[in-house]
């Protein structure tokens, strides 16, 4: 009997221990605060109060985006630039509990991003205003809580003043909400920095800067932890130091490692490592803080371009606007990760976040996937572009908005460039020379680890009071690829990189006949022989009078050494600014990848170029009328040539001349199989068919994982395709699809990337466009498999079961 209550004792102990080790890694509080918000359009200043009656109001989980839901409406306020959904005002509320035992804590709320004009309100106070919608930031709510009683948070959302913006921003909260709370003294609001003075593969230096807070009445001793850990949590580095801090101050403390063999950080190997804060108060825990580390060194050459790690490195990259499709302007990392995915299958290595800080999921995901980021800060300075845009909180919010932007995001290793604007008026003036020289001080003051840049519009040296400034390190400009060729003799020692290019047009599926490379329109303002359904052709043969067609770009590109590379306008379709076209047109025709997330087949022309890959992509498709003529276009790689075959008969090989990026041919059409063989050496290396399709007879649905978890933010993409009965894709389908979703999911979107579709992204069905469309679930927390089924009239229903974990 005494052995065994020794037994209880030594195992009630060893819980005891347990139990303290879990509390004192729990020493900070991070909350998901997204669920259970009170929702509703309109103002309402009365909701502040405590006692207010939200009973009428809909009740939703963050993050949210209230434009998206809205019908196309060309009287909308937003204008075309904006994809003609609504804005306006809205207020958010939510009543909470946070446990007595916080009473000594300090806790605090974090918003990632709401749009726009944002005033928050705790228990009746407020707390502050935030003009811009792209900026994340918090408030101290200590002072003002009832604790172990219920609190009252309101969020009113001015969107209403239009138009202020030229692309689609969404409206609402429309990223993710935290609850932090903590010990009076603790790490600061992003308040580590950590850089690597000194990196190789032997080993690396590091240096980290600390903002510790005390919000006690009283002076504190303290220790501080440091702990480097490697992507395993295996420690390899650690540091130790006793501090001191003064009553309600904060002050800076650093400290210095040195990891030995160290992996380094590029596109192929994006490794990560982890750096721990922690804060002792006597032997108590009272904080611990992850920050993200990378060990990578890079550098910018006039002659050479740009090189990761010592290897000489072309970035291929793509610029991205921040909405996620049918989703809207929610942020979901999900949907970041697909559309990641898809530019890194592609061969794309690097991301120009536009023309605005994007959201935290997008930087840790650029970081754990392996882009390289060019960040940037500003569409517009003290000069508008639109009527109500950010010129008008410029004077008063500019200063703290790029400094919040760069401590948020300056310990991602991803970013290796600053980007201060974008085509900013102030280039054409003389002011242009005061702002780009204080916002590159701004910059300087808090990271001089990497180079700042503009995206500039204008190579003539006279007019471009921005470059005059001499205060860039690294020279960006958008389009004008034809006189790169210049700019080692004009810009003579500078570092140059193409910051945006291309703007050429594709609608997904739709082939034009014609040899021609036009521009639509050909100057602003000007008319142009467009398409009647408001499409562009696929193939890469139509561009905006500004820009060039992709394989113009990359060809310039790829034959200047001095070019660091080029970010692509734009990776994906977006919604809003659909040049060349009026309404009903709303939504970009920019992208490699339509607003579905379906490539368009200049994708493979990239692929085949950037990635490793073996590729071997043929269009268009192979319906037509008898004995039309039609251009056979081949993107291929690693081979010597292709043959062409059609129903069996060669009708030649070719190869690529000079710095071609695709062959060719002119067939007349006959129903039956394309076919295309690429060879090296003569032995094949890949072939592919397109076949004549039949009567459409079977929907396909397609799910991009087999299994989501069960916790309400989960997404799985399901591409619906019409297929004739030998399962060939019906080229020409546009059927009208009605889906039922059952279990535990959603239907929160759907989209066939066609850019003048009118219907709304969040109904239960969707017209095909050339035989395809994306249907978008979300985990609902049912702890059931989900169930998708699409019918349509005439043909069997299709069903498919995604697994809930």
């Amino acid at each position: 009997m005494i052995k065994h209550k020794n037994i209880l004792q030594k195992i009630t102990i060893v819980l005891l221990f347990s139990v303290s080790i879990f509390a004192q890694k729990q020493a900070r509080i991070v909350e998901d605060f997204n669920k259970n918000w009170n929702f509703k359009l309109g103002d309402y200043p009365e909701a502040i109060n405590v006692n207010f009656n939200a009973s009428d109001w809909r009740t939703l989980q963050l993050a949210h985006d209230w434009s998206i839901e809205g019908a196309f409406d060309k009287d909308n306020k937003t204008k075309q630039a904006q994809g003609f959904l609504p804005a306006g005002k809205a207020w958010y509320r939510k009543v909470f509990t946070v446990p007595s035992n916080w009473k000594n804590k300090t806790v605090s709320i974090e918003f990632d991003g709401v749009f726009k004009n944002s005033e928050v309100f705790i228990n009746g106070k407020s707390l502050g205003i935030r003009p811009n919608g792209y900026i994340s930031f918090g408030y101290d709510l200590s002072q003002y809580l009832n604790f172990g009683k219920e609190n009252v948070i309101a969020v009113k959302v001015d969107n209403d003043a239009q138009p202020n913006s030229r692309w689609y921003t969404g409206s609402g909260i429309y990223r993710n909400v935290r609850l932090v709370a903590s010990e009076k003294l603790h790490v600061g609001k992003w308040g580590t920095f950590v850089t690597t003075p000194e990196v190789s593969t032997e080993k690396s230096k590091v240096h980290l800067e600390v903002t510790v807070d005390n919000d006690n009445a009283s002076s504190k001793e303290f220790k501080l932890v440091t702990s480097i850990v490697n992507s395993d949590n295996v420690e390899v580095a650690n540091f130790a130091s006793t501090e001191k801090i003064g009553a309600k101050t904060s002050e800076k403390k650093t400290h210095n490692l040195e990891v030995k063999q160290p992996k380094l950080w590029s596109p192929e190997n994006p490794y990560l490592y982890k750096v721990i804060t922690k804060v002792y108060e006597k032997s108590k825990l009272v904080d611990n803080y992850e920050t993200p580390l990378g060990f990578r060194y890079f550098s910018f050459d006039s002659e050479k371009g740009f090189s990761l790690n010592g290897v000489p490195t072309k970035i291929y990259g793509v610029c991205l606007h921040h909405d996620n499709g049918a989703l809207g302007a929610v942020e979901n990392i999900h949907a970041v990760r697909r559309k990641l995915t898809l530019m890194k299958e592609m061969g794309a290595n690097a991301i120009r976040m536009s023309h605005n800080p994007h959201s935290l999921e997008m930087m840790q995901l650029c970081d754990e996937m392996g882009f390289i980021v060019q960040d940037e800060a500003f569409d517009v300075w003290k000069k508008k572009k639109v009527t109500n845009d950010y010129h008008k909180d410029w004077d008063a919010w500019h200063k703290q908005d790029l400094e919040d932007f760069i401590k948020r995001d300056r310990n991602y290793p991803s970013v290796m460039m600053w980007s201060i604007g974008n085509e900013i008026r102030e280039q054409f003036d003389s002011t242009g020379i005061a702002i780009t020289r204080e916002l590159t001080k701004i910059v300087k003051s808090l990271d001089t680890t990497r180079p700042v840049t503009s995206a500039l519009t204008e190579n003539v040296i006279e007019k471009n009071f921005i470059y005059q400034s001499g205060a860039l390190d690294l020279l960006g400009f958008n389009y004008k690829h034809e006189d790169y060729k210049d700019f080692p003799t004009k810009f003579k020692g500078q570092k140059i990189l193409a910051s945006e290019s291309v703007s050429a047009l594709e609608t997904r599926g739709h082939y034009d006949q014609s040899d021609v490379i036009k521009a639509w329109p050909t100057k602003y303002g000007a008319p142009f022989d467009g398409n009647a359904d408001w499409t562009v052709s696929a193939y890469d043969q139509v561009k905006s009078y500004w820009g060039a067609t992709h394989e113009e770009n990359w060809k310039t590109i790829k034959s200047q050494d001095f070019m660091a590379g080029t970010f692509i306008w734009t990776g994906f379709d977006y919604i809003g600014e659909p040049d060349p076209y009026p309404f009903p047109a709303r939504s970009s025709y920019f992208g490699i990848v339509d607003l579905a997330g379906l490539p368009k087949d200049v994708y493979y022309m990239y692929q085949s170029e950037w990635s490793k890959k073996t590729v071997l992509h043929i269009l268009p498709h192979w319906n037509w009328t008898k004995d039309q003529e039609i251009n056979i276009w081949a993107y291929y790689n690693n081979a010597d040539e292709v043959e062409l075959f059609l129903n069996g008969k060669s009708l030649g090989k070719k190869s690529k001349q000079n710095d071609d990026l695709h062959i060719s041919w002119k067939v007349k059409f006959e129903p039956g199989t394309l076919k295309a063989v690429s060879r090296k050496n003569g032995k094949v290396v890949l072939e592919k068919e397109i076949h004549t399709a039949g009567e459409a007879s079977k929907i396909d649905l397609k799910a991009e994982k087999t299994a989501i978890k069960n916790d309400t933010y989960d997404l799985v993409y399901v591409t619906v395709s019409m297929l004739d009965k030998d399962g060939n894709l019906v080229p020409n389908a546009m059927d009208l699809i009605n889906f039922e979703v059952t279990g535990g999911g959603k239907l929160v979107g759907v989209d066939n990337g066609y850019q003048a579709n009118l219907e709304s992204f969040k109904v239960n069905s969707c017209k095909l466009f050339n035989g395809k469309c994306v249907v978008i679930i979300q985990s609902n927390g049912k702890k059931e498999n989900i169930q998708l089924k699409a019918t349509t009239a005439g043909l069997q229903a299709s069903v498919i079961d995604v697994k809930v974990n």
